[in-house]
């Protein structure tokens, strides 16, 4: 697995990452959306430290309307944790590094 920084993907996209992937971080976002772009870096650093125990994922909500609406993404950027293929947990709006990277390890070591 190994990510060095978050994959674009589409709807479809990230369903199949779902179900090759044991956990999958998915950040819905948007170009015009300042909250979202404060969330870059955070993101490209978690895909640095955690890419070896889960798969980065990021997806444009004016592009995907249909993944956003399937996950009922009303709110960005808002970041959808998924184990096993199921969803387990998100966050909406700017989150630490910090607090974002001890969710990503207590759901990995569920």
């Amino acid at each position: 697995m190994n990510q060095k920084e978050p994959a674009d993907l589409t709807g479809e996209e990230l369903e199949s990452a779902k179900e090759e992937n044991e956990v999958v971080v998915a950040d819905f976002w948007a170009e015009w959306c300042s909250p979202c772009k404060q969330m870059e870096p955070i993101m490209d650093s978690l895909a640095e430290e955690y890419g070896d125990k889960a798969f980065f994922a990021k997806i444009n909500v004016d592009k995907e309307r249909e993944a956003a609406s399937t996950y009922q993404v009303s709110s960005i950027p808002s970041l959808l944790f998924f184990k096993d293929g199921e969803l387990v947990d998100r966050t909406v709006g700017a989150f630490p590094q910090k607090e974002l990277g001890e969710k990503i390890e207590e759901i990995v070591q569920k």
